[in-house]
């Protein structure tokens, strides 16, 4: 069954054309990317689908009554949600369940008039009634499922009521994010649904996708993410849609395989036509021009029906990191080392004693506010260590990229920032450089503060390879990039013969690139360090793993001698606990069904409900409780 079928669809907007000749299908429970450069038109195809723009030319069939739910990308919110800001984090939530509230008060009223004996059997019928479809729409269990969600995206117990007003602008992204979740609508469109989410919360969001049962289509430059994630692959680009089967690798691999038989294809025909074209023009006028006419008649109409265009060739960023010296043999050495501002009252955390070897490319991870900028500030010396002792090697040339740019003069043009790095640089030289990173024409007189973030990312880099750095420490520096862009970043990480620290949550950069893992773990206050790969560190974790904090439920009266010990139970036992209890309310909520004109038996029946939700009340503040401490 087709969710969505959308056919020959072409947008433009005034004079420039987007793309045309889109022709999708998006089928039940499908797991789908959109990739292609940016500004290619991705966001304006999402658009289409979800019928918040209109096509220039084409058709866009959807399925009656497909529920979709649309993330977008931007980070500043319509007037409507600006109007939501009063709500609590956990209100905000609740609105993905009107009906089930509604029913929820509803059920509130007849069970305060059930208490009437008078009141009669169709008062019982409807309360049935009413009871069954709450309990078959998750009724008894939408709380836990907030819950779950909110914690999943990063959000403590502590945070629930909070209005969203308090919160930065990235959290208020995630909390639409977990109302959308919870809406659990048949069409899931996510456009970079990873922005604003540390590795910790993407990692459970991929769990969340793999075990929903509804259709997904996502927009992200998270490589990994989408290898997690998706079977299909869809390459947007001005011509259409192309279809890949599999996840991003598998995709890559195809698309490889793809334009170099479209290119052999393109050669092979190339040369045919040049073979014909010379018998052609050597026999047109001579002996054999009958069939030299013959060949230009067939020649012309193959042309028309099976011309094969010349595969074409997106323009791509060159990058060449070219350390203009060698370092010595030990870039750093740690000891006693802790990290953190010098007007905190603590430090962030304690790094291990550690010796850098020259030609190592050590990935720094951790949840977002860990300090992991900090540590790379402390290394470049714009942060002093909070204690302990660091020690920087010998013949070092730092090449620093920030994450905000920060460097980048907003006043300057492009090629007065280019040109401010060596004085003696001719405008031809810096243009030169400047189109090696997709800045042509007049573009390079453009200010800095009209820049996209791809192309204040795209400058940083021009700067950063014009150093001639021995020591690259770069944070975050495939934020804002495209996927080529990325690719070609990664390609020229990866002969970079030099040392490289890189604060990134792209983890497939870091698990091409990295040779260890420097883990910072903040509810611990230290960083541990990893030999080997992501995927190596990745499943070290999940391997040594231990079973959760185990708490005590301790009853306020004292257990009598001889009494078995108080019971210790995890969190997850907990959770399980509570979910038990949610699901016991429904049942009793079903035998007030069987109970029809009992009016005796129903108010019996209230009193086990009343016990049930004063229980599950309990042990969710002890739940909040734990998680709070922990």
């Amino acid at each position: 069954m087709s969710l969505i079928q959308a056919t020959d669809l072409s947008r433009s907007y005034g004079a420039q054309d987007v793309f045309s000749d889109v022709t999708v299908r998006i089928a039940n429970a499908a797991r789908i990317a959109l990739v292609g450069p940016n500004g290619i038109g991705k966001t304006t195809l999402l658009r289409l689908l979800t019928g918040d723009e209109q096509p220039d030319e084409g058709k866009i069939h959807r399925a009656r009554n497909t529920k979709i739910g649309y993330l977008v990308q931007e980070t500043s919110y319509s007037r409507s949600r600006q109007e939501n800001l009063n709500q609590t984090l956990w209100d905000t939530c609740l609105t993905a369940f009107g009906i089930l509230l509604q029913q929820e008060k509803k059920l509130f009223q007849l069970e305060a008039q059930m208490a009437d004996a008078n009141r009669g059997s169709a008062l019982l019928e409807r309360y049935g009634k009413l009871q069954a479809a709450f309990d078959a729409g998750g009724g008894y269990t939408y709380p836990h499922r907030i819950r779950k969600v909110l914690s999943g995206l990063g959000f403590s117990p502590g945070d629930h009521s909070r209005t969203l007003s308090e919160f930065s602008g990235g959290e208020q992204a995630r909390a639409f994010f977990a109302r959308l979740l919870l809406e659990e609508p048949d069409l899931l469109i996510l456009d970079e649904p990873t922005n604003h989410l540390d590795i910790r919360a993407i990692e459970w969001l991929e769990d969340w996708i793999n075990s929903w049962s509804g259709a997904v289509l996502i927009v992200s430059h998270d490589r990994y993410f989408l290898d997690r994630t998706v079977t299909t692959v869809w390459e947007l680009s001005a011509r259409g849609v192309e279809n890949y089967r599999g996840n991003f690798t598998a995709y890559i691999h195809q698309r490889e395989e793809r334009r170099e038989y479209q290119s052999a294809m393109y050669r092979a025909q190339q040369k045919y036509i040049e073979k014909e074209q010379d018998y052609i023009r050597k026999n047109i006028a001579g002996q054999n021009t009958k069939q030299a006419q013959g060949r230009q008649k067939r020649l012309m109409r193959k042309l028309h029906d099976h011309k094969i265009d010349q595969p074409f060739e997106r323009k791509k960023v060159k990058i060449d990191f070219a350390p203009s010296t060698r370092s010595g043999n030990i870039i750093l050495e740690t000891h006693n080392l802790e990290i953190g501002l010098p007007d905190d009252a603590g430090p962030l955390f304690k790094v291990p004693d550690l010796v850098l070897l020259r030609g190592e490319s050590v990935a720094i991870i951790g949840p977002n506010g860990a300090g992991k900028t900090t540590l790379l500030k402390t290394l470049i010396n714009e942060v002093p260590p909070y204690s302990g002792q660091l020690h920087m090697g010998a013949n070092l040339k730092l090449g620093y990229f920030a994450q905000t740019h920060e460097d980048l003069d907003p006043n300057r043009t492009l090629l007065e920032e280019v040109q401010s790095l060596d004085r003696r640089m001719g405008q031809n030289e810096a243009r030169s450089i400047l189109g090696r990173f997709l800045f042509f024409g007049d573009e390079v007189f453009k200010k800095i503060e009209m820049l996209s973030g791809g192309e204040r990312g795209r400058l940083a880099l021009a700067k950063l390879v014009l150093g001639g750095a021995n020591l690259l420490i770069l944070d975050e520096p495939t934020n804002h990039l495209d996927i080529p862009s990325q690719e070609n970043l990664q390609a020229a990480l990866e002969q970079f013969p030099e040392t490289t620290l890189l604060v990134s949550h792209d983890r497939y950069l870091i698990d091409r690139l990295a040779s260890q893992i420097w883990s910072i773990i903040p509810e611990e206050g230290i960083m541990e360090t990893h030999r080997g790969s992501y995927s190596t560190y990745a499943a070290e974790k999940k391997r040594k793993a231990q079973p959760r904090k185990s708490i005590k439920i301790v009853s306020k009266n004292r257990a009598p001698k001889g009494a078995a010990p108080e019971k210790e139970i995890s969190i997850e036992d907990l959770e399980q606990h509570i979910m038990e209890k949610e699901q016991a309310l429904a049942r009793v909520g079903e035998r007030v069904v069987e109970a029809g004109k009992d009016v005796e038996h129903v108010k019996i029946l209230g009193q086990e409900y009343a016990l049930l939700e004063e229980d599950l009340r309990k042990a969710i503040e002890t739940w909040e409780r734990i998680v709070n401490r922990a």
